[in-house]
């Protein structure tokens, strides 16, 4: 059971605007279909193999697929030619790979920098703002990525005041980059924070649970 009318529905009530990525991550090709005929046109997945053995077999008319788990260097390769956006760029080395991989195949990548924001050591994303500010001033060297924008994920079991904390710090970040170089896109909030992320300036939420439910566990229809 696919709750995705559900869930757009009471985020309209929410915000007219917020752009809802259905996350598909570990689900079956027929829960995207049934959520594609829900109406679903973004997507995102964690890993390039599972992207790979999906989607191409699908093949959905006007969707799109964000990639929004961690990318090893060694994948980039892959991942360029099978998503629309990379959600998750952590590290320079990373951003050129990304970009000597686009240009061979004549390709401009979307690409959002990952943000540390609540500066747990076990967490991908940039860590300091010295080091994203230093990533920002490379992607504007580079002619086949298209930063246009930030990511990031609240606090491992982080309450409402620690989410908000991090969700403000990401978009302080947000508006000083905007200043001299424009961002459209502030990606934060998932199934148990989206409201927090939303108040704090989220213009897109990736969505799992809260859509596909968690191994058949139902109990999110409040939408928590």
């Amino acid at each position: 059971m696919v709750l995705y009318k559900e869930f757009l529905s009471k985020l309209r009530e929410y915000s007219p605007s917020v752009e809802l990525v259905a996350v598909s991550k570990t689900k079956t090709v027929e829960d995207i279909k049934e959520a594609y005929g829900e109406g679903a046109r973004v997507f995102g997945e964690n890993r390039v193999q599972e992207i790979n053995e999906k989607f191409p077999q699908l093949n959905l008319d006007g969707s799109k697929v964000y990639l929004i788990g961690q990318l090893q260097r060694n994948k980039v390769k892959k991942a360029v030619s099978l998503v629309d956006r990379i959600e998750s760029v952590d590290s320079i080395p990373l951003l050129i790979k990304i970009d000597e991989e686009c240009k061979k195949i004549n390709k401009k990548m979307d690409i959002l920098f990952e943000v540390n924001s609540s500066h747990e050591e076990q967490k991908s994303g940039f860590k300091t703002k010295e080091e994203l500010f230093s990533a920002v001033l490379k992607a504007q060297e580079l002619t086949n990525v298209n930063l246009i924008g930030l990511m990031t994920v609240g606090p491992l079991g982080g309450d409402r005041e620690k989410n908000i904390a991090a969700f403000t710090y990401t978009k302080s970040l947000f508006d000083e980059i905007s200043k001299s170089y424009p961002l459209s896109v502030l990606s934060m909030g998932m199934s148990g924070d989206w409201r927090e992320a939303i108040d704090s300036g989220s213009t897109e939420i990736r969505i799992g649970s809260s859509i596909f439910g968690v191994r058949g566990w139902r109990s999110l229809l409040q939408f928590s």
